[in-house]
């Protein structure tokens, strides 16, 4: 080999590995540069209340990522999550306008997500939907039954269902404690039991995992009852922090911010992954980058034409991971 075709190979190799690092940890290295742009260049960024302030904003995005992330790495989505958010607002007012205990409403809260799930899951296990299909019909049908049972009420005051979005602890709000207790328990349940490896089993080959025996069909609903039960839970941290319950607004493109925080985090489209600490960097470069925009006084059709442009540039990623 000459010296010429020696040093064309250790440049391509070179190359080739440099393109693997960025697709592995693309989103930890634009979380940085977001925070570094912003440490410079936008004043008044770099405060405690500001990185409190952003903590509590992903919260929502990151409950629902969470699901999100499990339905994706069975290679499903689920369209659905908004909707469910919503169902979750008009459920928070209607039981509050029948004097509803309020812990009784938050178990009712996630019972609907749970039942919304689980109606996902058995089209798309049983009656073998297709995802896109099963859940957009959700999602349509979801946000309609939650403006059919909104309440005459549209402002929530129960002081125990506002502790979720406003209460505090060490000095920071609710919603960053809301996030953490799914994130410790995804984790754990995607590295550490036998469900997680299922799920990555059952969306790196559905057909070898009927033949090994895994429940394949009850693990696919057991994933979408999931995502409704974290969809709705969103949706009353939602609810609690911004004190309505209206749900024409409650949860709208959260299925969108969800499944680009899951994908620019690195969790495949086809499936047989979850990233869970990569989803979590997505909600945070997705929330960054809403709010570097806002604080430089672009506008929210800029901000939503960003996000698309970067759901482009994460599945291009992926295919290119894949053909390599």
């Amino acid at each position: 080999m000459s010296e010429a075709t020696a040093t064309g190979s250790r440049r391509s190799l070179d190359r080739d590995g440099a393109t693997v690092f960025l697709q592995e940890n693309g989103v930890y290295v634009a979380l940085l540069l977001l925070v570094a742009y912003n440490a410079v260049f936008t004043r008044r960024w770099v405060t405690v209340d500001n990185i409190k302030l952003q903590l509590v904003l992903v919260a929502p995005i990151l409950i629902v990522a969470l699901g999100m992330a499990l339905v994706i790495g069975t290679e499903g989505i689920d369209l659905s999550v908004g909707a469910t958010m919503a169902i979750s607002a008009s459920v928070i007012g209607q039981l509050l306008d029948r004097g509803i205990n309020s812990y009784v409403i938050v178990v009712a809260v996630l019972i609907a997500g749970m039942l919304v799930g689980s109606i996902a899951g058995t089209l798309v296990a049983f009656f073998e939907v297709q995802p896109i299909v099963a859940t957009l019909a959700l999602l349509v049908a979801g946000r309609g039954l939650a403006i059919v049972l909104q309440a005459s009420n549209l402002s929530v005051s129960d002081p125990t269902i506002s502790r979720f979005g406003i209460g505090k602890f060490l000095g920071i709000q609710a919603p960053f404690y809301d996030a953490l207790v799914p994130v410790v328990i995804i984790a754990l349940v995607v590295r550490r039991t036998v469900f997680g490896r299922r799920v990555v089993a059952i969306g790196d080959n559905v057909r070898a995992s009927y033949l090994s025996g895994i429940p394949v069909r009850r693990t696919l609903v057991t994933v979408y009852m999931i995502s409704g039960v974290l969809a709705a839970w969103a949706g009353l941290v939602v609810t609690a922090r911004t004190s309505t319950n209206d749900p024409s607004t409650n949860g709208l493109y959260y299925e969108l911010l969800a499944i680009t925080a899951v994908v620019v985090g690195g969790t495949p489209l086809s499936g047989g992954r979850v990233r869970v600490i990569g989803t979590i960097a997505g909600a945070l470069v997705m929330q960054l980058i809403a709010s570097t925009l806002i604080f430089h006084g672009v506008s929210d059709a800029v901000s939503k034409i960003a996000t698309a442009v970067i759901i482009i540039l994460a599945v291009y990623a992926q295919r290119k991971r894949a053909r390599s």
